[in-house]
């Protein structure tokens, strides 16, 4: 067992719960959506996107741009937070709505990369 492929196949894959975690639940209802959750899928994404650095095949550079288009859509979805909600205070239904659709769009980008995990790890050999 390779213990780098193992990290990489738990980043990604955490990278992803993480992001449905956030995106889960009602977009109405602020308590489904926490900052801190959001936080953590944008840190997890991050080191995603840091352990793929490297790989110089097809398939890595589309893992890549997967977990960029992630990333950036985590990002956004925090400036907004940042931008949009008042201070200490959860953001309106307006914001929220914008806020989990960026991340939901991040989703998108971390399933296309499982899938491509999967692929890759099915038509390895030994």
């Amino acid at each position: 067992m390779n213990l780098e492929k193992v990290v990489f196949a738990f980043v990604i894959l955490l990278a992803a719960t993480l992001n449905f975690g956030f995106v889960y639940g009602g977009v109405e209802n602020p308590a489904h959506h926490h900052i801190w959750e959001l936080f953590a899928a944008t840190t997890v994404n991050l080191v995603a996107v840091v352990l793929k650095f490297g790989d110089r095949t097809h398939i890595g550079a589309v893992q890549q741009a997967a977990s960029l288009v992630a990333l950036l859509q985590l990002l956004a979805a925090g400036f907004f937070w940042f931008f949009l909600a008042p201070k200490d205070a959860t953001p309106g239904p307006d914001a929220l709505s914008s806020i989990v659709s960026l991340a939901a769009g991040a989703l998108v980008a971390n399933g296309v990369s499982v899938v491509i995990l999967i692929v890759d790890t099915s038509i390895q050999r030994r």
